[in-house]
């Protein structure tokens, strides 16, 4: 990783976690990688600011009292950090996602520690249970997807042994044609060669490695394929009612359908396509979130921390 993707990775989390404003003072001697006279100092923050604003990043600029002209200070809010996907292919999708996995990785490295660590040690309250909160991984089983991603543009073939919805073991021979993402799971569709129909797998279900080999020289994708229609028929059974604190819980906020504002807290509409992997979530966040309903959601939660006592006392 290089030094300035180094210092841009550290001064996001700097700017997510603080509560509140960070002076330039402060950036410079909490962030890792602000060095020289104050005027390259300078140079590279600007720099910095338009580098993270042209990836979509929304940096708040103000000041610790608007009655005094106070030196301005910089925060990133989390409701606002977030990024609006819309036309975008399937590979780039996959790329995304291991970018993401990069970037949680690097968000618990020591290098971002320090940052946190020595914001606190000027004074500066910080949360850093607000930066995982912010990266949405997705589950992808263990699976290669740069390998599956390259299947793609290549239109290789791809063998894999999969666990269908009655545990079934199958081995399934596609050429695989998209990759689509839903409620924390990849999925991938492709033209099964045993069938000549396009199929959707989860990936999670693969079990075992994937391997790759050449695909039919006269394969054509399947003319009229509609990825966003993917799940359009998929109905969820039942809506989540779930109470996050403002400005928190933000993978949840982006799972939502809707959001009420409730003052102190909102109210989140979540469709339930798994109740496990929800629950695990809601349960992440702690006392920033509270489910409503549906009961059951709700007695699974509580089940989840019985045990938890249980075992850890």
């Amino acid at each position: 990783m290089s030094r300035k993707i180094e210092r841009l990775i550290n001064l996001t989390i700097a700017l997510l976690a603080t509560k509140r404003y960070l002076t330039k003072s402060e950036i410079f001697s909490s962030v890792e990688g602000y060095e020289g006279s104050a005027e390259t100092k300078e140079r590279m923050f600007e720099r910095d600011k338009d580098d993270l604003r042209s990836l979509g990043i929304d940096i708040e600029v103000g000041s610790f009292d608007p009655l005094f002209n106070d030196e301005a200070g910089y925060r990133i809010k989390q409701e606002k950090y977030q990024f609006e996907l819309s036309d975008i292919t399937s590979t780039e999708v996959s790329l995304l996602s291991l970018a993401a996995q990069a970037w949680q990785e690097a968000s618990f490295g020591d290098v971002a520690q320090k940052a946190l660590l020595k914001l606190r040690s000027i004074g500066v309250p910080s949360d850093e249970l607000t930066i995982p909160g912010a990266v949405h991984k997705l589950n992808d089983g263990g699976q290669d997807l740069s390998l599956i991603s390259r299947a793609i543009a290549q239109h290789q073939l791809l063998n894999f042994s999969y666990v269908d919805s009655h545990l079934n073991h199958d081995l399934r021979n596609i050429v695989p044609i998209a990759l689509s993402a839903r409620s924390g799971y990849w999925y991938l569709s492709g033209v099964d060669q045993d069938i000549q129909e396009i199929r959707t797998f989860r990936v999670d279900r693969i079990k075992g490695e994937v391997s790759a080999s050449k695909g039919p020289e006269d394969f054509e994708a399947p003319h009229g394929f509609d990825l966003s229609s993917l799940f359009s028929e998929t109905k969820a059974r039942d809506i989540a009612h779930i109470e996050v604190r403002k400005g928190k819980a933000t993978a949840l906020r982006v799972l939502a359908t809707s959001s009420q504002s409730l003052g102190e807290w909102d109210s989140l509409r979540i469709p339930i396509f798994n109740a496990e992997s929800l629950c695990s979530m809601i349960l992440w966040h702690g006392d920033d979130a509270f489910i409503q309903e549906p009961a059951y959601l709700r007695n699974l939660a509580i089940d989840k921390l019985e045990t938890l006592v249980r075992i850890h006392g």
